[in-house]
């Protein structure tokens, strides 16, 4: 082994985020065998192994690195048990209990002749075969038979549920070199910033104030907590660790960062609460699939109850401040003007707001000179310049010379400038204390009755948490003289609600998602001049706004703003419509050099997650009509650059081919022809699945508590001392990728939140 395998083997063993490679061969699933054979042979088919002769050009031929990509199968250990582990960590218990029901069916020959009909049968004993005896063959034509009709299937959902999983556990899995069997074949390789990596980057800034519940034992809490300047005591009785401190603030992003550092300024004793870890830029591997598990909700895998959109939400210190794509854009103007002239929200149309903006920009490092952009960025730039569409550089909170690809998974140059290396770092300087591995389960009410200048009947004292390592079995109970709440606008309401607070129907309503339709386009090397990979250069440095009108490409008149994804080959593989194995692989060749072009629209409609986990939404017309209007945008885009082959991710893998042969009559038909479908659930031909980085507005501020959950300081209409500071208080989607907006929110939040605070000591010193 080389000294460069060696050492990423030896920092795998000391941290999990850079580990691919199970301990141990013991799953965890529960899936009988039956049901896993069944589910394998389904593996086979969304990957199967094939022969070279029809598979590959003859340029191909020589490559051994793709014969053996095209050897390879899906069904292999232990790809089919990593999608069943997967299935029950991440997948809601509805889909769960019916894929198990299918896969039941399918090992057995009457449920294989009752699902897939004839072609289960045989001429040979015992004329009805289950779906694993079926030649490969056989089980394609019954899936695409499936995937082609008009009207749902539970054996359609439970293909599209496991094509997605299958899919992103194989081209994430790695062995114990940290590679892929995949990854030659389709051009990727893992970028490594560990030639570049500094001593800065070596440093953990939190260390002073961090206690990470991984390295903590009963006998050893206690005195951790003690030495951070915590005023602890032990409740034997009840096995309750109780913390006294002035400010406890649930989750680490964007919102709980900021409130952190202002409160911990302003001379107050801070707990900060993360139920993830920590990790520093030596950490991070770039692996995608290891990567995705430590830092994202349900590693990455969480989707809405019925399975039309797929949320990603940051879950480590830093939150999704730590694994966003940089993008550093402001409030727009209208959107502010609509906040406080429509819901009467006079905050952010103040200089108290605009200069929140300013300070917010300059801790983080906002940057808005860009020295050279990625291979998807250069598209998305030429592709507008040709048709004389304008077109602006983005903002990023990172050097203009930052070109890191996989800031997605943590930033290994250690550039970006999240809240773990900001606001996090001046919140430990003044003495706020970080625990990790730590849940909150429920805040703490007493009643208010003695207040008699609040219509609020409770007042919060404070919170319990649990930790997430089994080798500490205390609960911990934190008291302060406000909580808050900055989980995010899936966690919060959840957290609200089960904690008693149901009175006001604002809480873990009004959820906005800023949902998410892609376009491709493929630029072979020898007929393109743009240099580099898809996975290559900064994320996002790029956008087109797209007008509702030809004349006004102005942010007030926007139906949707047109980016660049990250998309790792799994992610890539994942959401990539499949068609038939042999197309599937072929299709993944192509993937270094097919540039993706993400569609983002401010949803009119809206969701709601008044339970952890279990997020409902669907768009309404106005959207799509907005997301289509984005797609095609996008599809333009792409042509005009260069690209030889065009496409959405549609189920039925809707694409068209762009050269001499193709007439601007059909390429205009095919435009015409692409709207937004519904997602995987919905009956219908085709489907597209969704996706969302950006979750807004669950718990609205309003200036009452019929207009919002949290008032226009960030406090909770039901409970004295409980604020809110993260995007769920924001009044709507904002349009645009809203870090800058989030941060800006909580400074102005945390500032009066130091106000109440000293007005509450002012009024004991009387």
């Amino acid at each position: 082994m080389s000294d460069h395998n060696t050492e990423r083997k030896m920092r795998r063993e000391c941290h999990p985020l850079l580990s691919g490679v199970r301990e141990n061969s013991k799953y965890k699933h529960g899936f009988s065998v039956a049901e896993m054979e069944s589910l394998t042979s389904i593996c086979e088919v969304v990957l199967p192994s094939l022969p070279m002769d029809d598979a590959l050009t003859k340029d191909d031929e020589s490559s051994k690195d793709v014969q053996s990509f095209f050897n390879i199968s899906a069904s292999m250990y232990p790809i089919p048990d990593e999608v069943a582990e997967m299935l029950v960590k991440s997948g809601v218990t509805e889909a769960v209990i019916l894929i198990r029901v299918i896969l039941w069916l399918l090992a057995t020959r009457l449920g294989t002749l009752l699902i897939c009909g004839l072609l289960c049968l045989s001429k040979k004993w015992p004329f009805i075969n289950n779906f694993s005896s079926l030649s490969l063959d056989k089980r394609e034509k019954i899936v695409q038979r499936a995937l082609k009709l008009r009207f749902l299937t539970p054996f359609r959902l439970a293909f599209a549920y496991i094509k997605v999983l299958c899919l992103f556990v194989f081209f994430s899995w790695v062995d114990e070199n940290g590679d892929n069997p995949a990854w030659k074949a389709i051009g990727y390789e893992v970028s490594t910033a560990d030639e570049k990596m500094t001593n800065d980057t070596k440093k953990r800034p939190l260390e002073k104030g961090i206690i990470e519940i991984m390295h903590e034992h009963d006998t050893t809490l206690q005195q951790s907590l003690s030495n951070k300047g915590l005023n602890v005591t032990l409740d034997s009785k009840n096995n309750i660790l109780k913390i006294k401190c002035d400010a406890v603030v649930v989750g680490s992003g964007c919102g709980g960062g900021v409130a952190a550092s202002v409160l911990s300024k302003a001379g107050y004793k801070v707990v900060v609460l993360e139920k993830g870890n920590y990790f520093v830029p030596k950490d991070y591997s770039s692996l995608e699939g290891p990567s995705m598990d430590q830092q994202y909700e349900k590693g990455g895998m969480l989707a809405s109850v019925d399975s039309r959109i797929v949320l990603f939400a940051g879950s480590t210190v830093g939150g999704g401040s730590a694994v966003n794509w940089s993008a550093c854009i402001r409030t727009p103007q209208n959107v502010l003007k609509e906040w406080s002239d429509e819901h009467k929200l006079p905050l952010f149309e103040t200089l108290e707001y605009l200069s929140a903006m300013e300070t917010v920009c300059e801790r983080i490092g906002v940057n808005e000179n860009c020295t050279q952009e990625g291979f998807q960025n250069q598209v998305l730039r030429k592709g507008c310049q040709n048709l004389g569409l304008k077109v602006d550089y983005v903002p990023r909170n990172s050097p203009g010379n930052h070109y890191c690809g996989s800031c997605g998974y943590g930033c290994p140059k250690g550039e970006k400038q999240g809240t773990q290396a900001t606001w996090l770092v001046d919140a430990v300087d003044k003495g706020a204390v970080i625990i990790t591995g730590c849940k909150a389960e429920r805040f703490l009410f007493e009643n208010n009755y003695r207040n008699a200048n609040t219509r609020k009947n409770k007042k919060c004292l404070g919170v319990l948490a649990k930790t997430l390592n089994s080798g500490v079995t205390m609960k911990l109970q934190f008291e302060a003289k406000v909580t808050i709440s900055a989980g995010g606008a899936l966690l919060t309401p959840p957290l609200m609600i089960s904690s008693g607070l149901t009175k006001n129907k604002n809480i873990g309503r009004n959820l906005h998602l800023h949902p998410v339709l892609m376009t491709w386009g493929y630029f072979p090397e020898s007929k393109s001049d743009f240099k580099g990979k898809a996975n290559e250069g900064g994320i996002i440095t790029s956008v087109h706004r797209v007008p509702s009108s030809s004349n006004d490409d102005s942010i007030s008149d926007t139906r949707a703003i047109i980016e660049t994804p990250l998309l790792g080959p799994s992610s890539f593989a994942s959401i990539y419509p499949w068609e038939s194995g042999l197309d599937f692989k072929q299709r993944m060749l192509k993937y270094p050099r097919t540039a993706h072009l993400i569609t983002i629209i401010r949803d009119k409609a809206s969701g709601q997650v008044k339970t952890e986990g279990r997020i409902s939404y669907k768009l309404n017309s106005i959207d799509r009509e907005n997301m289509r209007a984005g797609l095609q945008q996008g599809l333009r885009i792409l042509i005009a650059a260069g690209a030889v082959e065009v496409g959405t991710h549609r189920s039925d893998g809707q694409r068209i081919k762009c050269n001499e042969n193709t007439g601007e009559k059909e390429i205009e038909e095919f435009i015409d022809s692409v709207y937004p479908m519904e997602g995987a659930l919905w009956p219908g031909e085709n489907w597209n699945l969704y996706t969302s980085a950006h979750q807004m507005g669950s718990c609205r501020m309003g200036v009452n508590e019929k207009e919002g959950a949290v008032d226009e300081n960030g406090e909770s209409w039901e409970a004295e001392g409980l604020f809110v500071c993260d995007a769920s208080v924001l009044p709507t989607a904002v349009g645009v990728n809203p870090m800058i907006t989030i941060q800006s929110t909580a400074f102005c939040i945390s500032n009066r939140i130091v106000d109440f605070l000293r007005k509450g000591q002012e009024s004991k010193d009387c």
